[in-house]
């Protein structure tokens, strides 16, 4: 039976600007996929991103060019191969995978054999502001996880003044590419004694080579220079871990792939996410079993979030029941 597919543009207002090194983002752009069959329907999100060249009108434009090859019912390994890595792919990757759950009477947990996807502890992310206004959110956080987005300046103030407000917290900072060799070198007996648990992207996408020599007393995880599987050998000579997202990864397909892959080559595997719907956040937990590190707190910087979306509880995330995920 021929297959119907749409795509849409959407905006979802945020609670209070996100700020990172590279910038402030004040709504959720993405794109939504939906895929039909014999009654059945797939639903897909992806959050196009600036960084890797990537906009709403491209992303869509993208999926549309694949229109034929998805309404004559492609499965997703061929997909692999029709698009590249990226925030399309992982719309319509996604949707499929709904769409077999759904076509198999199950929930995508289903699919692997769950009758439900249990519920995860997420790093609350604190954006990048004065060191005050850091604590003062690191406080409200309390003893969870917790991630700060930092710059290039106040890096120790602020690090020092989030670890006194959350003294028990365990603590993931991520620069986003902000810092230089020297400045990780500076940072991190401050980081030591801190007791930061893991440092993520610190340097510029094509600066990895700098790490080389480091020897971190901090798990050191690429975020912005892994998406796939295709430079993963380099990155596992530098990086102790990486961090898997849908967006990066053009979907659940080539992220089990990725970890599967990460795994065996000693990395370690963080699971991450873009700010976005629960919808987005939906097939990740498809991988958080045996992960220490997983970042999914998108919905919680939305204004509203769609509804039967994620449900925080605190310190864990329970899955969403959008299309019975």
């Amino acid at each position: 039976m021929k297959r119907a597919i749409k795509v849409a543009a959407e905006s979802w207002p945020l609670k209070t600007v996100f700020n990172i090194s590279r910038g402030a983002k004040r709504t959720a752009d993405i794109v939504v996929v939906e895929i039909t069959e014999g009654g059945f329907e797939g639903l897909g999100e992806c959050v196009p991103y600036p960084r890797y060249g990537e906009s709403q009108s491209q992303v869509i434009e993208d999926i549309r060019s694949v229109f034929p090859q998805i309404e004559a019912g492609i499965s997703r390994q061929d997909l692999q191969h029709l698009m590249p890595a990226g925030a399309a792919r992982n719309a319509v990757d996604c949707a499929l995978w709904q769409l077999e759950a759904h076509k198999n009477g199950s929930r995508l947990a289903g699919l692997f054999g769950l009758g439900e996807f249990p519920p995860v502890r997420t790093a609350q992310t604190i954006s990048l502001d004065t060191p005050d206004r850091m604590a003062a959110a690191a406080k409200e956080i309390g003893a969870g996880l917790i991630k700060i987005k930092l710059g290039d300046t106040d890096i120790a103030k602020s690090v020092i003044a989030v670890r006194e407000a959350a003294p028990k917290a365990k603590i993931i900072i991520d620069a986003n590419e902000a810092w230089s060799m020297a400045q990780l070198s500076d940072a991190l007996p401050i980081l030591v004694d801190a007791k930061v648990d893991l440092i993520e992207q610190p340097l510029p996408q094509g600066r990895d080579g700098d790490l080389e020599y480091l020897k971190s007393p901090i798990p050191i995880c690429a975020d912005e220079s892994c998406h796939s599987t295709e430079n993963l050998e380099d990155l596992a000579k530098l990086y102790d871990a990486i961090n898997i997202k849908l967006d990066k990864t053009g979907g659940l397909t080539e992220a089990l792939k990725l970890r599967v892959s990460a795994e065996s080559l000693g990395l370690d595997v963080m699971l991450g996410c873009m700010i976005c719907t629960s919808l987005s956040i939906g097939p990740i937990f498809a991988m958080a079993r045996g992960v220490e590190f997983i970042d999914v707190d998108g919905p919680l910087w939305l204004e509203d979030d769609r509804p039967n979306g994620c449900v925080f509880d605190g310190r864990r995330m329970h899955p969403p029941r959008i299309m019975t995920v």
